[in-house]
C-alpha cells in the first residue's frame, strides 16, 4: 500500500475506506474506555483483572501501530506529532508501557489520568458533525456578550456575597467573605448544598431574591448562542440566495451569448448569400 493511499485511509473521512477506518477507532477507543472504568472498580479488578490487562495491551499496540502509521503517513510527521492531537495520541498509549517497568505505577493518579486521555481522541472524529463549523462560528461571534455577561455575574455575587456576610455574620456560619461568595454561587445556580444556610428572615429574603435571579441568569448564555445561531442561519440562506441569483444570471448571460453567436452565424451566413446573389448576378 502506498504512502498515499494510507494517508487518505487514515486521515481522510470522505472516502469509504476513511470512514470504515474511523468508526473502528471509535468504537475501539469507547471499549477501551469502558474497560478502563470497569477495571476501576474493587470487585471487577479482583475478579477479571487478568481479562481487563489483555485487553488493555490489545487496544495499547492497536494505538501504538495507528500512532506509528499516522507518523508515517502524515503530510508533516513532526506537526502532527507536535499537534493537540498528536500528543494526546502519544499520551494515551505511554502508561500501559510504564507499568512493564514498574507495576505498582499503574495506580498512580497521573497514570489513571494519562490512560483516560485516549477518550478525548473521540473529538478527532468531529469532523462528521455537519453542524459543528456553525456551533463554533456562534460560539466565537458570541465570545464578547458571554464574557461581559459572566463578569456581570461575577460581580453580582460578589456583592451579594458581601451583603450576606454583613447580614448574618460568623454566628451564622458565613464566616468569611469568599465563604459567603461561595453561598451566592452556590444558591444562583440553584444548586444550594445546604451547608451553609441563612437564619434571619433579611437573609433569607436576599436568598429568594438570589434564586429567582439565578433562574433568570441561566437562561442568557442560552438566548445569546441562540441568537448568534439564528443569525448565522439566516447570513447562509441569504448567501444561498444569493449564490442562486448570481447561478441564474450566469445561465442568462450564458444563454444570452449562445443568441448573440447565433445571430452572429446567421448574419454572416446572410452576408456570405448576398455575395453569392450578387456575383451570380454579374455573371
Amino acid at each position: 500500500m502506498t504512502k498515499e493511499k494510507l494517508h487518505e485511509i487514515i486521515f481522510g473521512y470522505r472516502t469509504k475506506p476513511g470512514k470504515t477506518f474511523d468508526v473502528t477507532l471509535l468504537i475501539v477507543i469507547m471499549l477501551s474506555v469502558v474497560g478502563l472504568m470497569l477495571d476501576s472498580d474493587a470487585i471487577i479488578h479482583q475478579k477479571y483483572g487478568k481479562t481487563l490487562l489483555t485487553a488493555e495491551w490489545i487496544f495499547t499496540i492497536f494505538f501504538t501501530i495507528e500512532y506509528i502509521l499516522r507518523i508515517y503517513c502524515a503530510k508533516s510527521s513532526k506537526k502532527y506529532i507536535l499537534s493537540t492531537m498528536g500528543v494526546i495520541d502519544l499520551i494515551s498509549i505511554i502508561p500501559t508501557y510504564l507499568m512493564v517497568f514498574y507495576e505498582p505505577i499503574g495506580s498512580l493518579m497521573l497514570i489513571r489520568i494519562m490512560r483516560l486521555i485516549r477518550v478525548f481522541r473521540i473529538f478527532q472524529l468531529s469532523k462528521y458533525l455537519r453542524s459543528r463549523h456553525t456551533m463554533q462560528i456562534a460560539l466565537r461571534s458570541s465570545r464578547p456578550k458571554i464574557i461581559v455577561f459572566i463578569l456581570y455575574i461575577s460581580l453580582i455575587v460578589i456583592i451579594l456575597g458581601a451583603i450576606m456576610y454583613v447580614v448574618e455574620g460568623q454566628s451564622h456560619g458565613f464566616d468569611n467573605i469568599p465563604k459567603s461568595i461561595y453561598w451566592a454561587v452556590v444558591t444562583l445556580t440553584t444548586v444550594g448544598y445546604g451547608d451553609v444556610v441563612p437564619i434571619t428572615t433579611l437573609g433569607k429574603t436576599i436568598s429568594v431574591f438570589i434564586m429567582i435571579l439565578g433562574y433568570a441568569i441561566i437562561a442568557v448564555p442560552t438566548g445569546i448562542v441562540s441568537s448568534e445561531l439564528t443569525k448565522n442561519r439566516k447570513d447562509k440562506e441569504q448567501l444561498k440566495n444569493q449564490d442562486e441569483i448570481i447561478e441564474k444570471e450566469n445561465e442568462i448571460i450564458e444563454k444570452e451569448n449562445e443568441i448573440i453567436s447565433k445571430e452572429t452565424e446567421i448574419l454572416i451566413k446572410l452576408e456570405s448569400l448576398e455575395k453569392k446573389i450578387e456575383s451570380l448576378k454579374r455573371e
